[in-house]
């Protein structure tokens, strides 16, 4: 069976290695997306073990189109009492590119059509569209006039873990959290530290993480209204999965100086599960101390509408600040859109990593923290010569 998992930009590589470990072949990396084939087992895997994924589509149909008559015809050749029957709802959703398609809603709906018209001539009778909460969930993706059908697997969003009923201002996506993490190579023992938690998406995540917990253990899959569903299979595939958690001894720290930001952060690791193995401190960032020896820090500070420019600028500074001497043997890791403003940390990034956080264009930056200067710790670095 062929699949497409659709991810955030920057997280293609992490996703296609979280799709190798579970046992996905013939992977291709693509534009926010990843390619593999593998089994029903696997598609089930695929949709409650990803961590970086947003949605899971199995392709069923491939043809090209010149216009929309040949869009709409090649579409009611396709026999959806396949995947579809009068007595499920269905949507669909379209993506166009290109100058030949335009209009993804309009694509939408000339696919709708020709799917409710082939039933209402061989039945009498048509499914209902229903566009929020459908039993089926159809991806109807064009390029140039190279058209793909495909089945949504996932139905809702994958980062919609169901944990996170309230928010802080601006959150970080699910997806986009579980991905920095796995980006910045944390290594499940070392302490993790966010010292501006907001809504504790990067603890929690950590924690699932750590105690090897499906991020989709909590929710429904659009899978499981498919005609082929095998229940049986799935309930194997989900009792593997919870057999598979297992407790943690890393300490993963969380704190902000908002009181209410720490009892949202709170409520939203009790619904996760993971409240045991977070420890919740409210305090500044800028007077913070590592919980352990050695801490890997993971920082979303706020930017772009969320400060005044010269507020910004000085909040940086002081971040780099903090970091040099609050957490001197530690690796720190900060994501933000304002390129000006991560100058000001004033600590040579080892590596930088551009991401999107929604439609802005962000930076995720590595730092290796020590105590001293840069020069003097290089050079104690270097192999001496004899």
């Amino acid at each position: 069976m062929k699949m497409l998992v659709k991810t955030l930009f920057g997280l293609e590589e992490v996703c296609a290695k979280e799709i190798k470990a579970l046992g996905g072949e013939q992977i291709m990396l693509l534009n926010r997306a990843v390619k593999f084939e593998g089994d029903t087992a696997l598609l089930y895997k695929a949709n409650l073990k990803l961590r970086t994924a947003l949605r899971v589509l199995v392709p069923i149909a491939n043809f090209k189109a010149h216009n929309e008559h040949e869009l709409y015809e090649q579409v009611k050749n396709i026999d959806w009492s396949e995947y579809l029957s009068i007595h499920k709802t269905f949507a669909v959703d379209g993506v166009t590119s290109g100058e030949t398609f335009t209009h993804s809603h309009y694509v939408a709906l000339k696919t709708k059509d020709a799917i409710a018209d082939q039933f209402s001539e061989q039945l009498g009778k048509r499914p209902c569209v229903e566009v929020k909460s459908p039993d089926v969930r159809i991806n109807v993706h064009i390029f140039e006039k190279e058209c793909t059908i495909s089945l949504d697997s996932s139905g809702d969003q994958l980062g919609l873990r169901g944990y996170r009923t309230e928010k802080v201002f601006a959150p970080l996506s699910e997806v986009l959290a579980a991905g920095i993490i796995l980006l910045s190579g944390w290594d499940k023992k070392t302490e993790l530290f966010d010292g501006m938690c907001g809504s504790g998406t990067f603890a929690i995540e950590a924690a699932l993480i750590a105690t090897n917990t499906p991020p989709g253990l909590n929710r429904k899959f659009g899978f499981q209204n498919w005609l082929n569903f095998n229940e049986m299979l799935w309930e194997q595939v989900l009792k593997e999965a919870v057999e598979q958690k297992e407790p943690t001894s890393t300490t993963i720290s969380a704190q902000d100086i908002s009181k209410r930001a720490m009892k949202i952060a709170r409520a939203n690791a009790e619904r996760a599960g993971v409240a045991k193995w977070i420890d919740f401190k409210q305090e500044d960032f800028m007077v913070a101390r590592r919980r352990t020896q050695k801490a890997h820090v993971i920082l979303n500070p706020p930017y772009g509408e969320r400060l005044q420019l010269r507020q910004e600028l000085n909040f940086y500074r002081d971040i780099g600040s903090t970091l040099k001497h609050n957490f001197p043997g530690c690796n720190a890791w900060i994501l933000s859109s304002n390129m000006e403003a991560l100058k000001l940390i004033g600590l040579k990034p080892l590596k930088k990593i551009p991401l999107y956080n929604g439609k802005l264009e962000c930076k995720l930056q590595g730092y290796e923290l020590f105590p001293g200067k840069r020069k003097e710790h290089v050079r104690g670095k270097r192999p001496r010569i004899s």
